[in-house]
């Protein structure tokens, strides 16, 4: 049987008072409730989760010990003869990753005439970029502007956002979505051809594009066609290992490993552009993901060890609603789509406890808070909170959450719920890094030239909270940025002669006199699951 009777008695609850709670919409939270909510009950305040560097350029900062582990681990080249001399993969620009960020700055540094070479370790589009569901946002309707989604991310992300990359993201938005649109992504519309636009958690005005519920996948789908049709080299199945410096410290290129065969080979670039993505799979805290099998926060570590700056590493997103049950689905995103619609999130007593359009650090906390206090849902997996799904066709009527959420909806009945008619079981789940290595408006590192970084493994664009709908115009904005950045660059300059990995030594000596002890070798690349508690 799927349900215990205890929870087919609180899912009971749930539907008694479904009517009652269609239009009590609960009022959203004070800035001061909110600090307090996130003190008390936000995973980035437990002080037992982080730890502090004792070398790089981030040395007496806190960090996850997961991610701590990783910067500070044994670098998989050490101790091995590497041939700098013969070089199997030569070009302007060296991207590192398949995903969103990965295939746009591939795609503006060909059209501007560069020799480009892409290294994915898995294949071109494994990535949390096709994962997305939601949409993406833009201020492109006649009541909104870029100045009032500025606000919106400038206030959902603490105030800390890098001014001059939030600027960048969201006047470039109405762009970006065009760009897609032109290549043809399939974003909703009207019959007019209008696109359809929808709310999120704390945005003012409806500015989200999607594309059903599989925003990510369609955006993705298109971007890497466009990869294929213009015949850039991609290289999958094959990890960056670390990078290269010439004489003068600029980033000049990668020692890559084939995750075949094993075969260590080396690229030569005059810039490198890292799209790695996030670190889901470090599972932080134990807690389940949402993220791609690849993301193992590979990109950090490489810049990291190469003189770049971190910036709010220790800031990681919970997405609110992940699935809390049944096991095989555990972790699994239930978009936020879902709440912007009309579901409401109701405790075990069929209460609704929250604004369910709250910023997701604030919902996760609540969520969290809801089944601290007894009032969560008891599940063979832990404590989760109900998603009143059926309240989006009570609310738009029948045939509307087929509509918007097709995927998801096939993903529940493959489980044997339908999520029209029953509600789902969530609780939060590893989602985002909010944080990442420290760059320009141009894209570039703050520490080392040549060496870009776009998408989720850069920071400061978000601040220390995303709102739904950036991380997708996140890796569409800022690639497109890297991959222009970087390509005028590498025109401006010869390649360079001679490489070397002389910062990889320094590193080691460095971790050395500091009296750390190497607990992991590094970059990860892949999850071990023996190791994970909740799985």
């Amino acid at each position: 049987m799927l349900y215990t009777d205890e929870m087919l008695n609180s899912m009971k609850k749930v539907e008694l008072s479904r009517e009652s709670r269609i239009g009590q919409v609960p009022r959203r939270m004070t800035a001061e409730e909110k600090d307090i909510l996130l003190a008390e009950n936000h995973p980035d305040y437990i002080k037992s989760a982080f730890t502090t560097l004792s070398v790089g350029a981030n040395k007496g900062q806190k960090v996850p010990c997961a991610l701590a582990d990783l910067l500070q681990g044994k670098s998989r080249i050490l101790g091995k003869k590497i041939d700098l001399k013969t070089i199997k993969y030569e070009s302007d620009v060296l991207i590192i990753g398949g995903g969103g960020s990965g295939a746009s700055a591939a795609l503006e540094a060909y059209n501007a005439g560069c020799k480009v070479v892409m290294v994915t370790k898995l294949r071109i589009g494994d990535a949390n970029t096709m994962m997305a569901e939601g949409g993406i946002q833009a201020a492109d309707k006649e009541n909104d502007s870029p100045a009032t989604h500025y606000l919106d991310a400038f206030g959902g992300g603490h105030f800390t956002n890098k001014p001059e990359l939030l600027k960048k993201l969201v006047y470039k938005a109405p762009e970006a979505i065009k760009w897609l649109n032109d290549m043809g992504v399939m974003f909703d519309k009207d019959e007019n051809g209008v696109m359809a636009t929808t709310p999120g958690g704390g945005t003012s005005r409806n500015r989200m594009h999607a594309c059903a519920d599989y925003s990510g996948a369609e955006i993705m789908r298109v971007l890497r066609d466009e990869v294929w049709n213009d015949n850039i080299e991609v290289v999958e199945f094959t990890s960056a290992i670390e990078i290269l410096k010439d004489d003068y410290g600029n980033a000049a290129g990668a020692i890559l490993l084939n995750m075949e065969t094993g075969e260590v080979s080396i690229a030569k670039a005059k810039t490198v552009v890292i799209c790695t993505g996030g670190a889901g799979r470090l599972h932080y805290q134990d807690f389940p993901t949402s993220n791609h099998y690849g993301a193992t926060a590979d990109g950090l570590v490489l810049a990291y060890r190469a003189g770049a700056v971190l910036r709010d590493a220790d800031s990681i997103q919970y997405h609110p609603t992940g699935v809390a049950y049944p096991a095989q689905m555990r972790g699994a995103l239930v978009t936020e789509k879902v709440r912007s619609i009309g579901a409401m999130l109701v405790n075990v007593n069929g209460e609704a406890f929250m604004n369910p359009l709250e910023c997701r650090d604030v919902t996760a906390s609540s969520i969290i808070r809801e089944c601290r206090r007894g009032n969560g849902v008891k599940t063979p997996l832990g404590d989760a909170i109900w998603l009143d799904s059926p309240m989006i066709d009570m609310i738009h009527g029948e045939g509307y959450l087929e509509k918007k959420l097709p995927g998801m909806l096939r993903m529940y009945q493959k489980m044997g719920i339908d999520m029209r008619k029953e509600p789902i079981l969530i609780y939060p789940t590893l989602h985002y890094q909010n944080g990442g290595v420290d760059v320009n408006a141009d894209s570039m590192t703050t520490t080392v030239n040549n060496l870009y970084v776009a998408g989720e493994a850069a920071g400061g664009v978000h601040g220390r909270n995303r709102l739904m709908g950036n991380s997708l115009l996140d890796v569409i904005v800022f690639g497109r940025n890297a991959g222009q950045y970087a390509a005028a660059r590498a025109k401006e300059i010869p390649m360079p002669k001679k490489l070397n990995f002389n910062h990889v030594k320094e590193f080691d000596k460095e971790i050395k006199a500091a009296g750390v002890e190497y607990k992991e070798l590094s970059p990860k690349l892949l999850p071990n699951y023996n190791t994970i508690k909740t799985l």
